[in-house]
C-alpha cells in the first residue's frame, strides 16, 4: 500500500508553493454544480489592492498584514458562473498563494494571535455542502453496474484553484515548527476534525489526496486528538457498511488507517482488535470493494502480521461475507485468503480449515469465466500453504477430492483442468495411500448415488403407472 504522500513526509520536504502556481493557472470546468457560494464582494479588489506586498513592509508590521490578507481570503465567489467577479476571483487567487509563500518562507515566527484567523480563513473556504450528485468513485450505487461507475469520470469541483491554495495553507500550516500541538488543539479541535472527515465524501480526488496528507500529519501531531480521529473514522465505516454503501473516501481513509496500524505497539489493545472485527472485516461486505480492495486488504495484513493469531478471526470473517454471486469480488477474496494463509501458523489452520475447505471447494469448482477455479487452484503454488495442508492432509483431502474429481471429469476451462491435475499429482505423491483411499471411497459413494436414482427413477415409474391405471379403467367404461 502507498502511504501517506511523499510530499508530506517533513516540513523541510515540501517545496516552496508545491506546483501552487502551475496547477492553480487555469480553472477547472464544472462539470455540475458544486458549490452553492454567493459573492457578497463590494470594492473587494480596490480593497485587497490597497494592502501592500509582505516585501514592502517591515518584519515587524508582517504580521498584521498576514491577518488582513486572511480576512480578505474569507470572501466566497460562486464558482458556478465562470464569467462572475473574474477579476476578484484572480485577486484571491493570488493572494492566497502570498499566504501560502509567506508561511512557506518562514521568516516571521507565527504566534498564537494568528493562529484563530488561520483556522477561520481555511473553515470559510473549505467546509461546504457536497453536490447531491451519483456516487461514482464509490461503486456502490444501488442502481447500474460497478463497471460503469468505474468508467464514468469523478465530478471536479470548479473552485479548486482557490481550495488548493488554502488546503496548501492549511498542510504548512500543520506541518510548522511554530504550531505547538497543545496551542493550536483548540484551534484544530474536534469539530473542526469532524468537518475536516466528512469532505473524504468529495467527489475530487486531487482534494481527497489532500485530505488524506492533511489529516495524517494532524494525526502525527496532535496526540490528544489520536483517539477521537481513529473513532469518527469509525463511526464513517459503519455508516457505509450498514447504512448507504456510498462514499467517495474510504480508500483514503482506509490509507490513513494502514499507516496509523503499522504504528500500534504490541501487543496490540482490544480497542484495535474490535476496530478489526467489527469495521475492517465487515468493510468485505460492499459491493463497491474492488475499489478499496488493495487499502483494506493491507490494514488486514498488517493486523495477522502483528499478530498471526488473528489470521483464523480474519479467515472466519471472510468465510461470513464470502461472496455468492460477484466472482469479481471472489478473486479478490481468494487473493487476500493467500496472503493471510501465507502468516498462518498450524494452530489457527487448524481452527477453521474445515469450513475453509468447504467453501474452497465451490471455488474450484467454479465455471465462471473469471478464472475463480483457477485462482482457487493457484493456493497450491505457495509453499507455506502446501505445507499446512500436509500437516492436515488426513482431514483437508476427503473434503477437497470429489472437487477435484469433478474438475478432471467435466471442467470446460483446459488450465483449471491442467491445474486440478497437478494438485491432485501433488496429494498422491504426499500420501499414496490416502489418496487411494479418498479414491475408492469416491468411487463407492458415486455407486450408492447411482443405485439410490436408480429407486427413485423406479419408484417415479411405479407411481406414474399407478396413477395411470384408474384412467385406463375409467376409458373401457
Amino acid at each position: 500500500m502507498q502511504g501517506p504522500s511523499s510530499r508530506s513526509s517533513s516540513s523541510s520536504a515540501l517545496p516552496r508553493n508545491s506546483l501552487l502556481v502551475s496547477n492553480l493557472s487555469s480553472s477547472v470546468p464544472a462539470r455540475h454544480s458544486s458549490s452553492s457560494r454567493a459573492a457578497h464582494s463590494k470594492s473587494i479588489r480596490l480593497n485587497v489592492e490597497a494592502l501592500p506586498s509582505f516585501r514592502d513592509v517591515p518584519a515587524s508590521e508582517r504580521q498584521n498584514l498576514f491577518i488582513k490578507k486572511l480576512a480578505f481570503c474569507c470572501t466566497l465567489f460562486d464558482f458556478n458562473e465562470p464569467t462572475r467577479n473574474v477579476r476578484d476571483k484572480e485577486v484571491k487567487r493570488q493572494t492566497l498563494l502570498e499566504l501560502v509563500d509567506y508561511l512557506t518562507a518562514g521568516t516571521t515566527k507565527l504566534s498564537e494571535a494568528v493562529f484563530d484567523d488561520i483556522v477561520k480563513m481555511v473553515a470559510a473556504n473549505i467546509f461546504r455542502a457536497l453536490p447531491l450528485a451519483p456516487y461514482h468513485s464509490s461503486g456502490a450505487s444501488t442502481g447500474g453496474m460497478l463497471d460503469a461507475a468505474e468508467d464514468e469520470e469523478p465530478s471536479l469541483e470548479p473552485s479548486w484553484p482557490h481550495l488548493q491554495a488554502v488546503y496548501e495553507l492549511l498542510l504548512r500550516f500543520v506541518v510548522s515548527a511554530d504550531v505547538e500541538a497543545k496551542v493550536a488543539s483548540k484551534y484544530i479541535d474536534q469539530q473542526f476534525l469532524l468537518r475536516l472527515l466528512d469532505l473524504f465524501d468529495s467527489e475530487d480526488p486531487r482534494e481527497r489526496e489532500y485530505l488524506k496528507t492533511i489529516m495524517h500529519r494532524i494525526y502525527g501531531k496532535f496526540m490528544l486528538h489520536r483517539s477521537f480521529i481513529r473513532k469518527a473514522v469509525n463511526n464513517i465505516f459503519y455508516q457505509f457498511i450498514y447504512e448507504t454503501e456510498k462514499h467517495n473516501g474510504i480508500a483514503e481513509l482506509l490509507e490513513i488507517l494502514g499507516s496509523i496500524i503499522n504504528g500500534f505497539a504490541l501487543p496490540l489493545k482490544e480497542e484495535h482488535k474490535t476496530f478489526l472485527v467489527r469495521a475492517l472485516i465487515p468493510l468485505h461486505k460492499p459491493r463497491g470493494l474492488p475499489l478499496y480492495y488493495q487499502q483494506l486488504a493491507y490494514c488486514v495484513s498488517q493486523f495477522v502480521e502483528k499478530d498471526p493469531k488473528l489470521s483464523a478471526l480474519v479467515i472466519q470473517g471472510l468465510l461470513r461475507y464470502w461472496p455468492v454471486t460477484n466472482s469479481q469480488k471472489e478473486v479478490l477474496f481468494l487473493n487476500e485468503l493467500e496472503e493471510i494463509l501465507d502468516a498462518c501458523q498450524p494452530e489457527e489452520f487448524a481452527e477453521m480449515m474445515v469450513p475453509l475447505f468447504k467453501q474452497l471447494n465451490h471455488s474450484i469448482n467454479s465455471q465462471h469465466f473469471q478464472v475463480v477455479a483457477e485462482r482457487a487452484l493457484f493456493l497450491w503454488n505457495n509453499d507455506h500453504i502446501v505445507s499446512l495442508v500436509t500437516q492436515f492432509r488426513h482431514v483437508i483431502l476427503p473434503l477437497l477430492f470429489p472437487a477435484l474429481e469433478k474438475n478432471v471429469r467435466s471442467h470446460w476451462s483446459q488450465p483449471v483442468h491442467g491445474l486440478t491435475m497437478n494438485v491432485r499429482k501433488m496429494f498422491l505423491e504426499m500420501d499414496t495411500e490416502l489418496f487411494q483411499s479418498c479414491q475408492h471411497e469416491y468411487v463407492d459413494d458415486e455407486d450408492k448415488a447411482k443405485d439410490a436414482q436408480e429407486k427413485r427413477d423406479k419408484t417415479w415409474k411405479r407411481l406414474e403407472e399407478a396413477g395411470a391405471a384408474p384412467s385406463r379403467a375409467q376409458s373401457k367404461r
